[in-house]
């Protein structure tokens, strides 16, 4: 087969005719930036600006003398004279524009002597126009060794994000910690940067970078041709190849376990040792702020696990990762036991609710699934695996709970933990034990029984209709077994109290 080829106009093509060195061009615009700021910032705009536009038309002919030809910068030079008059006169809309354009013109006359003829002197000027302010951003990255650059922000990219995550939901979990980057208050170092002036700067750095940097495109002949045999596959991109590549996860990892050992050093001294909390700190309020942000963090690293030990990954073999991530997992299990301590403390002070209940069921689901994730790796097993046990042990843990009287079960534990039964906690929340249903009742008996004077009013009328909402679920159609055994207890709580009534 013979090679097919093909002439097409292709876009347009920079032509370089600077000859200043390439760190020292990023000098050169960062000096420029700085004049604008003392000129422009926080002033009023007038003769300052015919004077930025003569130092930067200075600056761009001075450092790309190789395409200066003596008869095109005195024309350039008279246009530049002319479009500065109505700008020193004074400074409008009408006057900057003209300022814009003569500067512009002058500048392709000057450096440009390629372009001839109108249509392709217009077409430079539009592509300068509409192109030169982006290119600053796209050219430092490869003044600075782009490759290197690319490379050691995509390695650093995601363990400095997740970092940053994790290090914001202890801090959110951990007064302690949260005081520890109150200290470093990031306040002092924002109140000396401001928002608009850094923008300022970089949008002065894209304006003049083009004409002290100058490109100009033009059109270019570019030939392409179909060879026999295969064509080679595209190489992957830089940053997907760093991004999750081993480097960034052996990183990723170093830091995150330095992190959660710092939580878990800390919940090891203050919520297992017992140990003094500084001050302004109870441990309820330790206890209940750490209970569900740790659970997000934990199901953050599991989500982590999953994705950087991927079956056939980079990392999956690896003798350094794989210990780390067993090191890791084995703290998210830890931190998920404190997250259930926390909770534990917090219901002792303040009560079971329905949620809380919910929340100890799924820290354990958390709990089992970061040790699944360690058994899938370790037997080297597939994530549809994974998931099929966890949807298993998710289907007999919904199954166990849809046979637990968790009505009666709160309602019990609730009265038996209260101020009045124990001396410790909060007082009855009669209200809250009244929403509980029928399976409550046996309970706010007891709540009743331990106020005296609770029983007046509209709470015993409120307890009269739930014991007629317990009769009518006896009802053959409403029928359950639940309902059955209530009304058993209920009735041995009745003959109990009339058995112990004195004989009249």
């Amino acid at each position: 087969m013979t090679s097919l080829a093909s002439t097409i106009a292709a876009d347009l093509q920079p032509l370089r005719h600077s000859t200043i060195p390439a760190k020292l061009g990023v000098a050169l615009a960062l000096a420029l930036a700085a004049l604008a700021d003392w000129l422009f910032y926080g002033h009023r705009i007038g003769l300052s600006l015919a004077l930025f536009a003569i130092v930067t038309a200075c600056v761009s002919v001075l450092f790309n003398h190789a395409a200066l030809n003596l008869r095109r910068a005195l024309i350039g030079t008279a246009i530049l004279i002319v479009g500065l008059a109505p700008a020193v006169e004074e400074l409008n809309a009408l006057s900057l524009l003209i300022l814009v354009a003569a500067t512009l013109i002058a500048l392709l006359l000057v450096t440009n002597a390629e372009t001839t003829g109108l249509a392709d002197r217009v077409r430079a000027l539009r592509n300068f126009v509409l192109l030169g302010p982006f290119r600053f951003f796209l050219d430092a990255p490869q003044v600075f060794n782009a490759s290197a650059l690319t490379r050691g922000i995509a390695r650093w990219l995601l363990p400095a994000a997740l970092s940053t995550v994790f290090i914001a939901l202890f801090a959110a979990a951990n007064p302690v910690i949260e005081q520890w980057v109150f200290l470093l208050n990031p306040k002092l170092i924002l109140q000396y940067i401001s928002i608009p002036r850094v923008l300022f700067w970089a949008l002065t750095l894209a304006l003049v970078w083009p004409f002290i940097h100058v490109r100009w495109r033009r059109k270019t002949i570019v030939t392409t041709a179909v060879a026999d045999g295969p064509v080679p596959p595209p190489l992957p991109p830089l940053v997907s190849a760093e991004f999750l590549g081993p480097s960034t996860i052996l990183r990723s990892l170093i830091l995150f376990n330095l992190l959660f050992a710092a939580q878990s050093i800390l919940d090891g001294i203050y919520l297992w040792g017992h140990m003094a909390l500084p001050d302004n700190l109870t441990y309820a309020g330790y206890a209940h702020r750490g209970a569900y942000p740790l659970i997000v963090t934990a199901l953050l690293a599991a989500a982590f696990v999953l994705v950087a030990m991927r079956p056939g990954g980079p990392a999956e073999k690896s003798p350094v990762i794989r210990p780390l991530v067993y090191l890791w997992v084995g703290q998210n299990v830890l931190l998920v036991a404190s997250s259930i301590l926390r909770l534990d403390l917090y219901v002792d002070i303040y009560m079971l609710t329905y949620w809380r209940i919910a929340a100890f069921i799924w820290m354990g689901l958390v709990a089992l699934g970061l040790v699944l994730i360690v058994t899938r790796i370790a037997l080297n097993r597939s994530n549809q695996w994974l998931v099929g046990v966890n949807l298993i042990a998710l289907a007999i843990v919904l199954y166990g709970c849809s046979l637990v009287n968790f009505d009666a079960f709160i309602a019990d534990y609730n009265v038996a933990h209260s101020r009045e039964a124990s001396g410790n906690g909060v007082q009855i929340d009669i209200d809250y034990l009244l929403t509980l249903g029928p399976q409550a009742l046996p309970a706010i008996d007891r709540a009743i029984a331990l106020r005296p004077g609770a029983g007046e009013g509209c709470l015993v009328s409120r307890r009269d209709r739930l014991v007629e909402q317990q009769r009518q679920d006896l009802a053959w159609r409403s029928w359950g077994f639940r309902s059955w055994r209530l009304q058993r207890r209920l009735d041995a709580q009745v003959k109990d109290q009339s058995g112990s009534r004195p004989a009249g």
